[in-house]
């Protein structure tokens, strides 16, 4: 299958470029090497539509915002992690979508396109894009057998050969799985700050992106650590000694979307691209390389069976034992920011 023998899509943007309807210059504002910026995926889409893309990035979502307030008309497309949409919608930062207009839309099943996070007042501001689980994953060489609990993160067998991505809501999240609370709505917090002070004596490491904990994994340094589900499918396909473990408290769930801008002044081709990106044939291919799951079911289903995140990811069991994401409000996120700088303060 390739990128150009999906008609939904690709049929329809040769006629356009065909005709010479126009060619716009597409700015995409996401995180760096995170899909729509793929070499041989904008390659075909210019071909195929006309239109050119070029890429800004962004090192967090709080920047992702602040370049969005501050940068009126640069940007189509912007990726937006789904528990930031409503806060972006309801600042006028991004515009509404028309879903008609975009033919991949109709694999979207109704637990993603529905998602309240993508829309506010009955009206869709975020396509669902990707998804996945942050959990943990272990170095293979030192388990004869995946543990069954988070509580392999804080098992003194691995005292000194732990790590934990330095990201305050995300700690949180993993010490309220580990105290049995709901990530979304911890009652508990002494509880998940007691968690995790206990966790501080294990870690060799805080980890901030996929190349660091690849290093310290590749050095032998790691035997288990928090990750996400696509990077370390991308780890295991390095050839790392990785598996990605969902234990029995559960995963914490995420979801991409892609947004137009209000501000864009090329909204017809940022509908045609984020129409591309949800394409069948093009999640195939980047899936190969080590993509987070598509929230495009048909797309999913178009995978190998042996894929990760057809394996993984589609195993029934596994996704009821997921935790997904809600928006917090600035108060919650600065109060997990406060006890996060206050737990490392004091290792």
């Amino acid at each position: 299958m390739t990128l150009k023998s999906v008609p939904s899509l690709a049929t329809a943007l040769v006629a356009l470029a065909a005709g010479g309807a126009f060619a716009d210059e597409i700015r995409v504002l996401n995180w760096q090497g995170y899909g729509t910026d793929i070499d041989w995926s904008l390659a075909a889409f210019a071909e195929a539509s006309g239109h050119t893309v070029v890429h800004e990035y962004f090192n967090s979502e709080q920047e992702m915002l602040t370049k969005l307030r501050t940068n009126p008309g640069a940007y189509d497309v912007v990726m937006i992690n789904a528990v930031f949409t409503p806060q972006a919608a309801e600042e006028g930062l991004i515009a509404p979508i028309d879903t008609s207009a975009i033919a991949n839309y109709s694999g979207i099943p109704a637990s993603f396109a529905e998602d309240q996070k993508l829309n506010h007042d009955g009206t869709v501001y975020g396509v669902p894009w990707t998804w996945g689980l942050t959990s943990f994953a272990i170095n293979t060489q030192s388990f004869d057998a995946p543990p069954a609990s988070i509580e392999a993160l804080w098992d003194k067998s691995y005292e000194g050969r732990v790590s934990i991505r330095d990201d305050a809501l995300e700690a949180m999240q993993i010490g309220a799985l580990a105290t049995g609370q709901d990530i979304n709505n911890i009652t508990d917090m002494d509880a998940v700050t007691a968690k995790l002070a206990a966790l501080m004596p294990q870690l060799r490491t805080f980890w901030s992106s996929e190349n660091d904990w690849n290093q310290y994994m590749a050095a032998g340094e790691l035997d288990v650590a928090t990750y996400w589900s696509g990077s370390a499918s991308r780890s295991a396909g390095m050839g790392l000694p990785v598996a990605f473990v969902v234990p029995q408290e559960g995963a914490i769930g995420w979801l991409d979307g892609l947004s137009i801008p209000a501000t864009s002044t090329h909204k017809e081709a940022a509908t045609q691209f984020i129409n591309w990106m949800i394409d069948p044939a093009f999640y195939v291919k980047w899936d190969a390389d080590g993509a987070p799951a598509s929230a495009n079911a048909l797309a999913a289903a178009a995978l190998p069976d042996e894929a990760f995140n057809k394996a993984v990811l589609g195993d029934p069991e596994v996704a009821a034992r997921v935790h997904f994401q809600d928006a917090i409000s600035d108060e919650t996120r600065a109060a997990y920011l406060e006890a996060w700088q206050a737990l490392k303060a004091a290792q």
